[in-house]
């Protein structure tokens, strides 16, 4: 991936801070199955898991506030070649967006990259590195251990920067979820399903966001040309790789559909085709679609 385009001022380097404070749990009394299930499912590009946890732990409030304290002072750029490639990701994200919205005749409201080790607190709660990439709806903010990375490429065999590039954008994309209403939507279905219909709903979510991430690469690429050889491959290898179905198979040797709560390697597959090929919104319309 091509990038020599400008960094984004919207991120945030706490790589080797420490909050400070209280990180009280939720309510509710979630066994350790309900909490590993949560990370699974948000583990691999998905959003906060603590929204995962209070689907399936009833805490539709997702729990008592957090009483935290961060280091005082804006956060430093980040400087190293990771750090930096992330940053020109998002500020390219922006860029494409901020186009999208305008030819909609809307405004678009820029996210802020947190890059963090281990811990960080968020609007969401406690902000884990074992939970992956995620997005906070409440501050509006993408969470990311970079060491995620290095299983992704270690553990998954789903190298390159695109692959990368990849996870930010589905990230934005839920960012972008949010901003469109979709999220709140989603939030205000979820107390009148059952778990099986939760999960369904969740996997028109995950969905829409890879469809966003492709259609950011359209946009990206017809506007700024970043895309190089072997680019889109090594995106479509990080989707398939993190299908529910691949992970379950992995994990329990045996695939159970019902439990989905990202989608299946070729939906995901699928999805981030449709948008990359379209670069249209409409076409990411997961929810209305009889196909997934």
């Amino acid at each position: 991936m091509r990038t020599d385009g400008r960094e984004s001022e919207n991120i945030e380097d706490r790589r080797g801070q420490s909050p400070r404070g209280r990180f009280p749990g939720g309510r509710g009394g979630l066994g350790i199955g309900t909490i590993a299930i949560a990370l699974i499912a948000s583990y691999f590009l998905g959003v906060d898991p603590r929204m995962v946890i209070g689907v399936l732990g009833g805490m539709q409030d997702g729990g008592a506030p957090q009483q935290v304290a961060v280091p005082s002072g804006p956060a430093p750029k980040p400087t190293d070649e990771m750090g930096i490639f992330m940053s020109k990701v998002l500020a390219d994200t922006e860029d494409t967006w901020n186009e999208i919205f305008r030819a909609g005749g809307k405004d678009y409201a820029e996210p802020t990259l947190v890059l963090f080790e281990d811990a960080w607190p968020t609007a969401c709660g406690m902000g884990q590195s074992a939970a992956g990439p995620f997005y906070c709806p409440l501050d509006r903010k993408i969470y990311v251990d970079l060491s995620f990375f290095r299983a992704l490429q270690e553990r998954f065999r789903a190298p390159g920067d695109f692959a990368r590039a990849y996870v930010l954008a589905h990230e934005v994309g839920h960012h972008v979820q949010n901003q469109l209403g979709v999220m709140e939507k989603v939030q205000q279905l979820r107390p009148r399903l059952s778990e099986a219909q939760n999960n369904a709903l969740s996997v028109r979510v995950e969905l829409q966001a890879d469809c966003f991430a492709g259609l950011w690469a359209h946009h990206a690429n017809r506007s700024r040309q970043v895309l190089e050889q072997g680019d889109v491959e090594e995106a479509l290898r990080a989707a398939s790789v993190i299908g529910d179905d691949v992970l379950q198979r992995q994990s329990q040797g045996h695939v159970v559909p019902e439990s989905f709560t990202h989608g299946s390697a070729e939906q995901r597959v699928r999805w981030f085709r449709i948008g990359l090929e379209s670069g249209r919104m409409q076409s990411c319309d997961t929810f209305s679609s009889d196909r997934l």
